[in-house]
């Protein structure tokens, strides 16, 4: 019973990870749907905000009402930047790229983020990079070989490969962008479009990450504030791009839908869950899982969108598991060396115990030989501690005679 717990502990921010990306997958689905039927990319990114924030405000109130933290001008800061990264500049250059390309090209695109993500955390020095450990090789290599595949999706489509449902399912209206003539330019603009906004997301993890510190009891409220104050820089950005009054009409259709699943499931709630894993893993990590998004989108697409499938992009999809698989192993094989220094008492964690290393031959042990590490430690300990208390030979005590009496 204790191991499942533990395994139910330790899976959790898999869970949430994986869970995140199919919600993420639905919200491309939807949303190019929406986006084709002639609904604004700026309303879209207002209203997906305004209900994030009616969603999750009530839950910060409630449950984090206590011990608010001061919002002093750095934490504003920090905030409104936030608000700008990720509602203003990400999103609304993501359903732009979305609406000129496909959700599985969009997908593919934003691949880049992990290793965009690694990049500017090397940068921050929230991350290590040492080429002489190979869980730091494994990160570096997963990264590369994630945005290889993606490439591969981009550059190379081959020949179509025929799913089992699709010979099962009649020719519909496809909604994925036309690559030939006056659709190649837009096609591009699209891939820039998703760089930047690929780009944004990147800092914004990284950002987040460090505003966690100031609300690490208080992710909701974060939420929470993130998504007010991004609802009302996406507002004035889109009273400057908008100028019909047309754009805001939205009614009981695909538009609202877009908007409402959009801000309850990929905003507040990712948000929310997106703070946890941070906490407790980092930015590389959560975003370690993002190509899987392509994956479901991709099979998600030749359901409802009509997309075909080809072969350049199941091979592409083949290299990005490899190496997402890859990061997250290194990130595994970290989270037990970090586990192991923790465990070792300030007593022995100096540079060497009688002779010997103690930090470097426990990095080089594993997990799952903990007991065999303990005893190497606690046999050091032992010789060290024998040699310590070896008997001295006391001098000879020599009474002093009794002076004479004068």
């Amino acid at each position: 019973m204790e191991k499942l717990s533990n395994f139910l502990e330790v899976s959790k921010p898999y869970f949430a990870m994986i869970s995140l990306q199919f919600g993420y997958a639905g919200m491309n689905i939807i949303t190019k749907v929406s986006l084709n039927r002639g609904m604004s990319h700026y309303v879209l990114v207002v209203y997906r905000h305004a209900f994030a924030t009616a969603v999750i405000a009530p839950f910060a109130i409630f449950f984090e009402r206590r011990a608010q933290p001061k919002i002093t001008l750095p934490v504003f800061m920090q905030i409104f930047m936030l608000a700008l990264l990720g509602p203003v500049i990400d999103q609304n250059f993501y359903y732009a790229g979305l609406k000129f390309t496909s959700p599985t090209f969009s997908c593919a695109m934003s691949n880049m983020l992990p290793a965009m993500t690694f990049v500017m955390a090397v940068i921050c020095r929230m991350e290590k990079v040492d080429m002489k450990r190979v869980r730091c090789q494994a990160k570096v290599v997963g990264t590369a070989v994630t945005v290889a595949g993606a490439m591969l999706m981009t550059l190379y489509k081959g020949p179509i490969v025929e799913m089992v449902w699709s010979k099962h399912v009649h020719p519909r209206k496809s909604y994925v962008t036309d690559t030939t003539g006056n659709g190649e330019k837009h096609w591009f603009i699209g891939s820039i479009f998703l760089i930047i906004a690929t780009l944004a997301w990147a800092s914004l993890f990284v950002l987040q990450n460090k505003a966690l510190n100031t609300y690490k009891n208080h992710q909701l409220s974060l939420t929470t504030l993130v998504c007010f104050i991004g609802t009302l820089q996406a507002t004035a950005v889109t009273f400057v791009m908008e100028h019909k009054s047309s754009a805001w009409k939205i009614g009981w259709d695909m538009n609202l839908l877009a908007a409402a699943y959009a801000g309850i499931v990929t905003s507040s709630i990712s948000y929310y869950v997106q703070g946890l894993v941070m906490k407790k893993r980092g930015p590389v990590f959560a975003t370690a899982f993002s190509p899987l998004m392509m994956i479901i989108v991709a099979i998600m697409g030749s359901f409802i969108l009509a997309e075909k499938i080809f072969l350049g992009g199941v091979l592409g999809a083949l290299l990005i598991v490899i190496g997402l698989y890859s990061v997250l192993w290194g990130k595994h094989k970290e989270g037990i060396e970090n586990k192991l220094e923790e465990e070792i008492p300030e007593a022995i964690k100096g540079p060497q115990v009688n002779g010997f290393s103690v930090i470097e031959e426990i990095e080089a042990i594993n997990g799952t030989e903990l007991k065999r590490a303990e005893q190497i430690i606690n046999d050091k300990l032992i010789i060290t501690s024998v040699a310590i208390s070896m008997p001295i030979q006391e001098p000879s005590m020599k009474t002093n005679p009794e002076p004479k009496a004068a």
